[in-house]
Protein backbone atom coordinates (compact mmCIF):
# COMPACT_ATOMS: atom_id res chain seq x y z
CA UNK A 1 0.00 0.00 0.00
CA UNK A 2 2.72 2.43 0.90
CA UNK A 3 4.70 1.36 -2.15
CA UNK A 4 1.73 2.09 -4.47
CA UNK A 5 1.32 5.56 -3.00
CA UNK A 6 5.01 6.17 -3.40
CA UNK A 7 4.89 5.16 -7.10
CA UNK A 8 1.92 7.42 -7.77
CA UNK A 9 3.63 10.29 -6.08
CA UNK A 10 6.77 9.75 -8.09
CA UNK A 11 4.78 9.88 -11.39
CA UNK A 12 3.00 13.00 -10.29
CA UNK A 13 6.27 14.66 -9.47
CA UNK A 14 8.02 13.56 -12.73
CA UNK A 15 8.75 16.71 -14.77
CA UNK A 16 9.10 14.68 -17.99
CA UNK A 17 5.40 13.76 -17.85
CA UNK A 18 4.38 17.40 -17.52
CA UNK A 19 6.67 18.39 -20.42
CA UNK A 20 5.17 15.69 -22.66
CA UNK A 21 1.64 16.97 -21.95
CA UNK A 22 2.68 20.55 -22.73
CA UNK A 23 4.24 19.51 -26.06
CA UNK A 24 1.10 17.59 -27.02
CA UNK A 25 -1.10 20.60 -26.24
CA UNK A 26 1.14 22.93 -28.25
CA UNK A 27 1.13 20.56 -31.24
CA UNK A 28 -2.68 20.38 -31.14
CA UNK A 29 -2.91 24.18 -30.95
CA UNK A 30 -0.50 24.58 -33.89
CA UNK A 31 -2.48 22.07 -35.96
CA UNK A 32 -5.71 23.97 -35.34
CA UNK A 33 -4.08 27.26 -36.34
CA UNK A 34 -2.84 25.73 -39.61
CA UNK A 35 -6.30 24.40 -40.38
CA UNK A 36 -7.83 27.83 -39.84
CA UNK A 37 -5.21 29.50 -42.04
CA UNK A 38 -5.67 26.93 -44.79
CA UNK A 39 -9.44 27.37 -44.71
CA UNK A 40 -9.07 31.14 -44.83
CA UNK A 41 -6.68 30.87 -47.80
CA UNK A 42 -9.10 28.68 -49.73
CA UNK A 43 -11.98 31.04 -48.97
CA UNK A 44 -9.91 34.02 -50.10
CA UNK A 45 -9.01 32.29 -53.36
CA UNK A 46 -12.65 31.46 -54.00
CA UNK A 47 -13.65 35.04 -53.23
CA UNK A 48 -11.02 36.31 -55.65
CA UNK A 49 -12.41 34.09 -58.37
CA UNK A 50 -15.92 35.34 -57.63
CA UNK A 51 -14.82 38.98 -57.88
CA UNK A 52 -14.42 38.79 -61.66
CA UNK A 53 -16.44 41.53 -63.27
CA UNK A 54 -17.80 39.15 -65.88
CA UNK A 55 -17.67 35.57 -67.03
CA UNK A 56 -18.70 33.85 -70.25
CA UNK A 57 -21.91 31.81 -70.28
CA UNK A 58 -22.32 28.41 -71.87
CA UNK A 59 -25.42 27.50 -73.88
CA UNK A 60 -27.25 26.04 -70.89
CA UNK A 61 -26.65 29.19 -68.86
CA UNK A 62 -27.87 31.34 -71.75
CA UNK A 63 -31.05 29.27 -72.03
CA UNK A 64 -31.55 29.55 -68.28
CA UNK A 65 -31.18 33.35 -68.46
CA UNK A 66 -33.76 33.47 -71.25
CA UNK A 67 -36.19 31.30 -69.30
CA UNK A 68 -35.85 33.34 -66.11
CA UNK A 69 -36.31 36.59 -68.03
CA UNK A 70 -39.46 35.32 -69.72
CA UNK A 71 -40.84 34.12 -66.37
CA UNK A 72 -40.15 37.57 -64.91
CA UNK A 73 -41.82 39.21 -67.89
CA UNK A 74 -44.99 37.19 -67.22
CA UNK A 75 -44.99 34.89 -70.22
CA UNK A 76 -47.15 31.80 -69.72
CA UNK A 77 -45.18 28.63 -68.84
CA UNK A 78 -46.04 26.76 -72.04
CA UNK A 79 -44.69 29.59 -74.21
CA UNK A 80 -41.62 29.86 -72.00
CA UNK A 81 -40.93 26.16 -72.51
CA UNK A 82 -41.44 26.38 -76.25
CA UNK A 83 -39.28 29.51 -76.66
CA UNK A 84 -36.47 28.16 -74.47
CA UNK A 85 -36.44 24.85 -76.31
CA UNK A 86 -36.26 26.55 -79.70
CA UNK A 87 -33.46 28.79 -78.45
CA UNK A 88 -31.47 25.72 -77.36
CA UNK A 89 -31.99 24.15 -80.81
CA UNK A 90 -30.88 27.38 -82.52
CA UNK A 91 -27.66 27.40 -80.53
CA UNK A 92 -26.90 23.68 -80.65
CA UNK A 93 -28.17 22.18 -83.90
CA UNK A 94 -28.44 25.33 -86.01
CA UNK A 95 -25.25 26.93 -84.70
CA UNK A 96 -26.73 30.43 -84.69
CA UNK A 97 -25.04 33.37 -83.04
CA UNK A 98 -26.31 33.48 -79.43
CA UNK A 99 -27.32 37.15 -79.49
CA UNK A 100 -29.06 36.78 -82.86
CA UNK A 101 -31.01 33.79 -81.56
CA UNK A 102 -31.82 35.53 -78.28
CA UNK A 103 -33.14 38.72 -79.90
CA UNK A 104 -35.14 36.70 -82.43
CA UNK A 105 -36.76 34.77 -79.58
CA UNK A 106 -37.75 37.98 -77.78
CA UNK A 107 -38.94 39.65 -81.01
CA UNK A 108 -41.61 36.97 -81.36
CA UNK A 109 -43.04 38.03 -77.99
CA UNK A 110 -42.52 41.81 -77.94
CA UNK A 111 -43.49 44.33 -80.65
CA UNK A 112 -40.88 46.92 -79.66
CA UNK A 113 -38.02 44.42 -80.00
CA UNK A 114 -39.48 43.21 -83.31
CA UNK A 115 -39.46 46.81 -84.57
CA UNK A 116 -35.80 47.15 -83.64
CA UNK A 117 -34.99 43.84 -85.32
CA UNK A 118 -36.74 44.86 -88.56
CA UNK A 119 -35.21 48.34 -88.63
CA UNK A 120 -31.65 47.20 -87.89
CA UNK A 121 -31.11 46.00 -91.46
CA UNK A 122 -33.36 48.46 -93.31
CA UNK A 123 -32.54 51.65 -91.38
CA UNK A 124 -30.01 51.14 -88.56
CA UNK A 125 -30.05 54.83 -87.59
CA UNK A 126 -33.82 54.64 -87.06
CA UNK A 127 -33.31 51.46 -85.04
CA UNK A 128 -30.89 53.31 -82.78
CA UNK A 129 -33.34 56.20 -82.44
CA UNK A 130 -36.06 53.80 -81.28
CA UNK A 131 -34.17 53.33 -77.99
CA UNK A 132 -33.93 57.07 -77.39
CA UNK A 133 -35.98 58.21 -74.33
CA UNK A 134 -38.13 60.36 -76.62
CA UNK A 135 -39.04 57.42 -78.88
CA UNK A 136 -42.58 55.93 -78.72
CA UNK A 137 -41.39 52.41 -77.87
CA UNK A 138 -38.81 53.47 -75.26
CA UNK A 139 -41.10 52.81 -72.28
CA UNK A 140 -41.95 49.37 -73.62
CA UNK A 141 -38.27 48.51 -74.02
CA UNK A 142 -37.43 49.75 -70.53
CA UNK A 143 -40.22 47.64 -69.03
CA UNK A 144 -38.49 44.44 -70.13
CA UNK A 145 -36.40 42.44 -67.63
CA UNK A 146 -32.84 43.69 -67.36
CA UNK A 147 -31.11 40.74 -69.08
CA UNK A 148 -33.36 41.24 -72.12
CA UNK A 149 -32.77 45.01 -72.22
CA UNK A 150 -29.02 44.66 -71.87
CA UNK A 151 -28.77 41.92 -74.51
CA UNK A 152 -30.97 43.78 -77.02
CA UNK A 153 -28.88 46.94 -76.57
CA UNK A 154 -25.63 44.99 -76.99
CA UNK A 155 -26.95 43.28 -80.11
CA UNK A 156 -28.03 46.59 -81.67
CA UNK A 157 -24.80 48.31 -80.62
CA UNK A 158 -22.80 45.56 -82.31
CA UNK A 159 -24.76 46.02 -85.53
CA UNK A 160 -24.16 49.79 -85.49
CA UNK A 161 -20.44 49.45 -84.77
CA UNK A 162 -20.07 47.05 -87.69
CA UNK A 163 -21.57 49.78 -89.87
CA UNK A 164 -19.13 52.37 -88.44
CA UNK A 165 -22.06 54.25 -86.91
CA UNK A 166 -20.20 54.95 -83.68
CA UNK A 167 -22.12 58.09 -82.75
CA UNK A 168 -25.41 56.20 -82.90
CA UNK A 169 -24.01 53.07 -81.25
CA UNK A 170 -22.59 54.74 -78.17
CA UNK A 171 -25.90 55.96 -76.64
CA UNK A 172 -27.36 52.51 -77.24
CA UNK A 173 -24.58 50.57 -75.53
CA UNK A 174 -23.06 53.11 -73.11
CA UNK A 175 -25.13 52.10 -70.06
CA UNK A 176 -25.11 48.36 -70.65
CA UNK A 177 -24.26 46.23 -67.61
CA UNK A 178 -22.06 43.56 -69.18
CA UNK A 179 -22.73 41.09 -66.37
CA UNK A 180 -26.45 41.15 -67.22
CA UNK A 181 -26.14 40.10 -70.88
CA UNK A 182 -25.79 36.67 -72.42
CA UNK A 183 -22.53 37.84 -74.03
CA UNK A 184 -20.55 40.09 -71.63
CA UNK A 185 -17.43 40.07 -73.80
CA UNK A 186 -19.33 41.54 -76.76
CA UNK A 187 -20.80 44.27 -74.55
CA UNK A 188 -17.35 45.40 -73.43
CA UNK A 189 -15.64 44.98 -76.78
CA UNK A 190 -18.11 46.87 -78.97
CA UNK A 191 -18.51 49.68 -76.47
CA UNK A 192 -14.72 50.00 -76.30
CA UNK A 193 -14.67 50.11 -80.10
CA UNK A 194 -17.02 53.12 -79.98
CA UNK A 195 -14.85 54.92 -77.44
CA UNK A 196 -11.71 54.11 -79.42
CA UNK A 197 -13.13 55.41 -82.70
CA UNK A 198 -14.40 58.60 -81.06
CA UNK A 199 -11.03 59.19 -79.33
CA UNK A 200 -12.46 58.81 -75.82
CA UNK A 201 -9.21 57.46 -74.45
CA UNK A 202 -10.06 57.07 -70.76
CA UNK A 203 -13.34 55.25 -71.39
CA UNK A 204 -11.83 53.02 -74.06
CA UNK A 205 -8.98 51.89 -71.82
CA UNK A 206 -11.36 51.18 -68.93
CA UNK A 207 -13.52 48.80 -71.01
CA UNK A 208 -10.55 47.18 -72.75
CA UNK A 209 -8.79 46.48 -69.47
CA UNK A 210 -11.96 45.05 -67.96
CA UNK A 211 -12.34 42.82 -71.01
CA UNK A 212 -8.75 41.59 -70.76
CA UNK A 213 -8.95 41.00 -67.00
CA UNK A 214 -10.78 37.78 -67.83
CA UNK A 215 -8.92 36.89 -71.00
CA UNK A 216 -9.53 33.15 -70.50
CA UNK A 217 -13.26 33.71 -71.13
CA UNK A 218 -12.66 36.21 -73.92
CA UNK A 219 -12.87 35.15 -77.60
CA UNK A 220 -9.41 35.14 -79.18
CA UNK A 221 -10.39 37.69 -81.83
CA UNK A 222 -11.59 40.07 -79.10
CA UNK A 223 -8.49 39.71 -76.94
CA UNK A 224 -6.10 40.25 -79.85
CA UNK A 225 -7.94 43.30 -81.14
CA UNK A 226 -8.33 44.65 -77.60
CA UNK A 227 -4.56 44.49 -77.04
CA UNK A 228 -3.99 46.28 -80.34
CA UNK A 229 -6.47 49.01 -79.41
CA UNK A 230 -4.83 49.51 -76.02
CA UNK A 231 -1.41 49.85 -77.65
CA UNK A 232 -2.87 52.20 -80.24
CA UNK A 233 -4.77 54.67 -78.06
CA UNK A 234 -2.70 54.65 -74.87
CA UNK A 235 0.05 56.97 -76.25
CA UNK A 236 -2.53 59.42 -77.68
CA UNK A 237 -1.92 63.00 -76.49
CA UNK A 238 -4.20 66.00 -76.82
CA UNK A 239 -3.32 68.51 -79.57
CA UNK A 240 -0.71 66.16 -81.03
CA UNK A 241 -0.44 65.49 -84.74
CA UNK A 242 -1.52 61.95 -83.92
CA UNK A 243 -4.82 63.28 -82.58
CA UNK A 244 -5.25 65.61 -85.56
CA UNK A 245 -4.69 62.74 -87.99
CA UNK A 246 -7.31 60.66 -86.15
CA UNK A 247 -9.79 63.54 -86.27
CA UNK A 248 -9.21 63.79 -90.01
CA UNK A 249 -9.86 60.07 -90.34
CA UNK A 250 -13.08 60.50 -88.40
CA UNK A 251 -14.22 63.33 -90.68
CA UNK A 252 -13.41 61.16 -93.69
CA UNK A 253 -15.55 58.39 -92.20
CA UNK A 254 -18.46 60.76 -91.73
CA UNK A 255 -18.13 62.07 -95.28
CA UNK A 256 -18.03 58.50 -96.58
CA UNK A 257 -21.36 57.97 -94.81
CA UNK A 258 -22.77 60.95 -96.71
CA UNK A 259 -22.83 63.34 -93.78
CA UNK A 260 -22.17 67.07 -93.88
CA UNK A 261 -24.04 68.23 -90.80
CA UNK A 262 -23.08 70.48 -87.90
CA UNK A 263 -21.15 67.63 -86.28
CA UNK A 264 -18.90 67.32 -89.32
CA UNK A 265 -18.39 71.08 -89.50
CA UNK A 266 -17.55 71.12 -85.81
CA UNK A 267 -14.96 68.40 -86.28
CA UNK A 268 -13.46 70.25 -89.24
CA UNK A 269 -13.21 73.45 -87.22
CA UNK A 270 -11.56 71.53 -84.41
CA UNK A 271 -8.98 70.21 -86.88
CA UNK A 272 -8.26 73.73 -88.14
CA UNK A 273 -7.94 75.06 -84.60
CA UNK A 274 -5.56 72.30 -83.59
CA UNK A 275 -3.48 72.69 -86.76
CA UNK A 276 -3.27 76.43 -86.15
CA UNK A 277 -2.17 75.81 -82.57
CA UNK A 278 0.43 73.33 -83.74
CA UNK A 279 1.76 75.71 -86.42
CA UNK A 280 1.97 78.54 -83.89
CA UNK A 281 3.93 76.27 -81.58
CA UNK A 282 6.32 75.28 -84.37
CA UNK A 283 6.82 78.92 -85.35
CA UNK A 284 7.54 79.84 -81.75
CA UNK A 285 10.09 77.06 -81.47
CA UNK A 286 11.70 78.16 -84.72
CA UNK A 287 11.95 81.76 -83.50
CA UNK A 288 13.53 80.62 -80.25
CA UNK A 289 16.09 78.58 -82.17
CA UNK A 290 16.90 81.55 -84.40
CA UNK A 291 17.32 83.83 -81.39
CA UNK A 292 19.62 81.30 -79.73
CA UNK A 293 21.70 81.04 -82.90
CA UNK A 294 21.95 84.83 -83.14
CA UNK A 295 23.03 85.09 -79.52
CA UNK A 296 25.66 82.40 -80.02
CA UNK A 297 26.96 84.08 -83.16
CA UNK A 298 26.95 87.48 -81.45
CA UNK A 299 28.89 86.22 -78.45
CA UNK A 300 31.27 84.37 -80.74
CA UNK A 301 31.86 87.51 -82.82
CA UNK A 302 32.55 89.66 -79.77
CA UNK A 303 35.06 87.15 -78.44
CA UNK A 304 36.73 86.87 -81.82
CA UNK A 305 37.71 90.58 -82.17
CA UNK A 306 41.41 91.11 -81.56
CA UNK A 307 43.55 94.25 -81.52
CA UNK A 308 40.56 96.55 -81.74
CA UNK A 309 39.53 95.06 -85.10
CA UNK A 310 35.89 94.04 -85.43
CA UNK A 311 34.86 90.72 -86.91
CA UNK A 312 32.92 91.09 -90.18
CA UNK A 313 29.19 90.34 -89.94
CA UNK A 314 28.19 86.81 -90.95
CA UNK A 315 25.82 86.35 -93.88
CA UNK A 316 23.40 84.45 -91.61
CA UNK A 317 22.98 87.41 -89.26
CA UNK A 318 20.51 90.21 -89.76
CA UNK A 319 21.85 93.75 -89.33
CA UNK A 320 20.03 95.98 -86.92
CA UNK A 321 17.94 93.21 -85.33
CA UNK A 322 16.54 95.35 -82.54
CA UNK A 323 12.94 94.10 -82.56
CA UNK A 324 11.28 92.55 -79.52
CA UNK A 325 10.59 89.25 -81.29
CA UNK A 326 6.79 89.52 -81.09
CA UNK A 327 4.83 88.14 -84.04
CA UNK A 328 1.39 89.29 -85.04
CA UNK A 329 -1.16 86.61 -84.20
CA UNK A 330 -3.22 85.21 -87.07
CA UNK A 331 -6.78 86.50 -87.28
CA UNK A 332 -8.67 83.40 -88.40
CA UNK A 333 -12.07 85.06 -88.19
CA UNK A 334 -11.13 87.47 -90.98
CA UNK A 335 -9.67 84.71 -93.12
CA UNK A 336 -12.45 82.16 -93.67
CA UNK A 337 -10.46 80.43 -96.40
CA UNK A 338 -7.63 79.30 -94.14
CA UNK A 339 -8.63 75.66 -94.43
CA UNK A 340 -8.71 75.93 -98.23
CA UNK A 341 -5.18 77.12 -98.97
CA UNK A 342 -3.94 77.33 -102.54
CA UNK A 343 -2.18 74.12 -103.58
CA UNK A 344 1.36 75.53 -103.33
CA UNK A 345 0.81 77.04 -99.89
CA UNK A 346 -1.03 73.98 -98.64
CA UNK A 347 1.83 71.73 -99.78
CA UNK A 348 4.35 73.97 -98.04
CA UNK A 349 2.31 73.98 -94.80
CA UNK A 350 1.89 70.20 -94.84
CA UNK A 351 5.60 69.69 -95.43
CA UNK A 352 6.38 72.00 -92.53
CA UNK A 353 4.03 70.20 -90.16
CA UNK A 354 4.85 66.62 -91.09
CA UNK A 355 8.52 66.86 -92.09
CA UNK A 356 9.83 64.36 -89.53
CA UNK A 357 6.69 62.29 -88.94
CA UNK A 358 5.81 58.71 -89.92
CA UNK A 359 4.39 58.20 -93.39
CA UNK A 360 0.89 57.23 -92.24
CA UNK A 361 0.41 60.65 -90.60
CA UNK A 362 1.31 62.43 -93.84
CA UNK A 363 -0.98 60.12 -95.79
CA UNK A 364 -3.88 60.82 -93.42
CA UNK A 365 -3.42 64.59 -93.68
CA UNK A 366 -3.12 64.57 -97.45
CA UNK A 367 -6.13 62.25 -97.82
CA UNK A 368 -8.16 64.57 -95.61
CA UNK A 369 -7.39 67.65 -97.69
CA UNK A 370 -8.08 65.76 -100.92
CA UNK A 371 -11.50 64.77 -99.60
CA UNK A 372 -12.15 68.32 -98.47
CA UNK A 373 -11.29 69.57 -101.97
CA UNK A 374 -13.77 67.11 -103.52
CA UNK A 375 -16.52 68.10 -101.08
CA UNK A 376 -15.98 71.79 -101.80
Amino acid sequence: MNQRHATTASHAADPRSESHSAVSAFALWLFLIMCVLLTTRVSADEALQNEKAWSALNHDQMASMLRQSLDEYGIVPSVVDQTSSQFAVDLGQQGLDPMDAFVSSIAGLNDAVKTILDLSSADPIAAAASIDPSAPHYAEIESLPKPIRMTVRTWLGRSLVRGRLYDEALPVIAEVDASETIDPASSLFYRAACYHALLMKKEALADLRQLLENEDDCPVRFSRLAKMMVADIKPLKEDSLDEIARLMTDVSRRLDLGRSDDKVEGQEQKIIDKLTKLIDKLEEQQQQQQQQQQQQQSSGGAGGSQGGQETPMDDSRIAGANGNGNVKKKDLDQDPGWGNLPPAERKEALQKISRDLPTHYRDAIEAYFRKRAVQN
